[in-house]
C-alpha cells in the first residue's frame, strides 16, 4: 500500500523537530533548566530569554510549536557557531553563561512547556 507524500510530511516534520528539541535538552537543556532551578539569577536570566523567544516567534498571537522552536534554536546555534561560538565541551560556568547558551537553554524552556500542555 502506497501512503501519499503529503500525509507522511507533516508527521516526519514534527518528528524531525521534536529529535532537534530533545538533542538541544540532552546537550544543554537538562544542565540549564537544573542550574536555573537552583540559581533565582540564572532562572530571571532564562525567563528573560523565553519571553524574547516566544515575542521573536509571535508567541502571544499564535501558539508555539516543536517545530517553531527547533528551527529558533537552529539558527540561533548556526549564528552563532558563525561568529566563532562554540557549544560546551565540559562543565559550565553558570553563573555567567554564554548568550547563545542562555537562548538555547530558554528554547527548552519553552519546549518543555509545551510538552507539558498536551
Amino acid at each position: 500500500m502506497r501512503v501519499p507524500f503529503n500525509r507522511v510530511a507533516p508527521r516526519t516534520a514534527v518528528d524531525s523537530a521534536r529529535s532537534t528539541l530533545a538533542a538541544l535538552t540532552v546537550s544543554v537543556g537538562t544542565a540549564g533548566l537544573a542550574a536555573a532551578a537552583a540559581r533565582p539569577g540564572l532562572l530571571a536570566l532564562v525567563d528573560q530569554h523565553a519571553a524574547a523567544v516566544r515575542d521573536s516567534l509571535d508567541g502571544d498571537r499564535r501558539p508555539l510549536t516543536a517545530a517553531a522552536l527547533a528551527g529558533y534554536a537552529e539558527g540561533v546555534r548556526a549564528a552563532a557557531v558563525e561568529h566563532g561560538w562554540s557549544p560546551p565541551n565540559g562543565p559550565v560556568d553558570w553563573s555567567e553563561p554564554e548568550w547563545p547558551l542562555t537562548r538555547l537553554v530558554a528554547v527548552c524552556a519553552l519546549a518543555r512547556a509545551l510538552t507539558s500542555d498536551r
